[in-house]
């Protein structure tokens, strides 16, 4: 992903209000991000833990959407993937992470949901050597192809949200 400002973020949210983008938190790393090893920009906001922000190019275009995770977390301690980059070896809780609709449809109350790790981590999942390495030898092949397997069901899940 291309280094993108502060400004960028605020202006491409699909499912928020103006209002609303204008007062979301960065991450607070968000000025020392490396860029390079991130497929798509995800965070909790600070001051509100239970929504969190999804930032990516679709087609092109920045397109943000807003989230919101249940309260109380993930509610029982069971074992669940992350829909979006399915590292099964990932410790971190995954939340169902649910965003209202883009346009006429969101604000109509309608929303869509997936599950997705509670902390955004997924570009580092993917980028990590797999555990059981007994597939396949060259693992450049295997890491790009969780790459792209990351970015095209962050896209999808993304259009689901734009309708």
């Amino acid at each position: 992903m291309e280094k993108i400002s502060d400004k960028q973020i605020r202006s491409c949210f699909i499912n928020a209000s103006r209002s609303e983008a204008a007062k979301l938190n960065l991450p607070a790393n968000f000025a020392s991000l490396d860029w390079g090893t991130l497929d798509f920009l995800g965070w909790r906001d600070e001051k509100m833990p239970m929504r969190g922000y999804l930032v990516m190019h679709v087609a092109g275009k920045l397109t943000g959407i807003m989230l919101r995770a249940p309260e109380g977390g993930s509610g029982k301690k069971r074992r669940v993937l992350c829909e979006l980059c399915r590292d099964v070896y990932s410790e971190e809780d995954v939340y169902l992470w649910v965003s209202k609709r883009a346009g006429q449809s969101g604000r109509d109350g309608n929303s869509v949901g997936t599950l997705i790790c509670a902390e955004f981590l997924c570009s580092a999942n993917v980028r990590q050597e797999p555990k059981d390495n007994h597939i396949e030898s060259d693992l450049t092949v295997v890491i790009e192809r969780q790459i792209l397997g990351l970015r095209e069901r962050t896209e999808r899940f993304v259009g689901r949200v734009r309708g």
